[in-house]
Formats: structure tokens, sequence, C-alpha cells
């Protein structure tokens, strides 16, 4: 495999530039929302994990049982989540996102990549066609990444 510093340096300013402006969306989204980054990250991967405990609260976010449940609480209130009971354990609860909860990470979704439609607007239709050529490119070459890693022996 090749080095190419231009390469390596135009893909490391896109990443700082879509991380920073990603991450400015999802964080004025959630401050809009009422949320916190903790809280509105919780409702983020119950949408993308799916249903989980208190306990991987507590470890995801490295916090103590008391203060996860503290952020758990909040989300229950405003209709976000719900806590119900875990069939593997009856002593433990399961949360796990409302239609309420759904719709706030498609609204989110929404927020997050506005600022897209602003960033064509700067763009020719003849950049835009050669800008998706590369990031499809770029995705498929990641896709490929992401399978070589889950099928490398450990």
């Amino acid at each position: 495999m090749t080095k190419s510093p231009q390469f390596d340096q135009a893909v490391r300013a896109w990443m700082d530039v879509f991380m920073h402006r990603s991450m400015r969306g999802w964080a004025q989204f959630a401050k809009s929302s009422g949320l916190s980054m903790p809280q509105f990250s919780i409702v983020m991967q119950l949408h993308h994990k799916g249903a989980f405990g208190m306990s991987e609260v507590s470890e995801r976010f490295e916090i103590t049982p008391a203060a996860a449940s503290q952020l758990v609480d909040k989300l229950v209130q405003n209709g976000f989540v719900q806590r119900e009971e875990d069939p593997k354990d009856r002593r433990a609860k399961s949360l796990n996102l409302t239609d309420k909860g759904r719709e706030l990470v498609r609204r989110g979704a929404q927020e997050r990549y506005h600022w897209v439609d602003d960033l064509a607007g700067k763009l020719s239709a003849t950049e835009r066609v050669k800008v998706s050529e590369a990031l499809e490119m770029m995705t498929k070459a990641v896709k490929e990444l992401e399978a070589d890693a889950v099928h490398k022996p450990a």
C-alpha cells in the first residue's frame, strides 16, 4: 500500500470538519430537547443497539448505579424511554425506546444533517457528482475494512 500525504490530509481535514459539525448539531438538538448529552446518548444507544439494562448504562458511562438511575429517570418522565421487566431476570429492568423516543431520534437525525443541504448549495452540480462518487468509494472501502475485521481471527 502506498502512502499518500495528500489523501491523508484531505480525509483528516474532512473528518475534523464533519465530526465538529455533526457533534455540534447533536449537542444543539439535545439541549433544545431539554436533555443532557449523556441522556441523549442513552437514547441513541437504545436506538442503535436495542434494549439494555440499567447496569449497562452504569458500565457504558462509568458511573454509579444511582447516577445511571438519575439519568434514565428524566428520560422516563419525558416519555422517551420506558422501563420494563427484563424477561431474563425479573429483578432487573430493561430500557426500551418509546414511540416518542423514536420520534426524537428521527428529528435529531434531520437536524444533525441539516447543514448538508447548505453544503450542497456551495458546490456546483459537477462538484456534487464528484464528491458523491468519492464518498461512495470511501463508504465501500470502509465497509470492506469492517468486514475484514469481523472475519479476522482474534
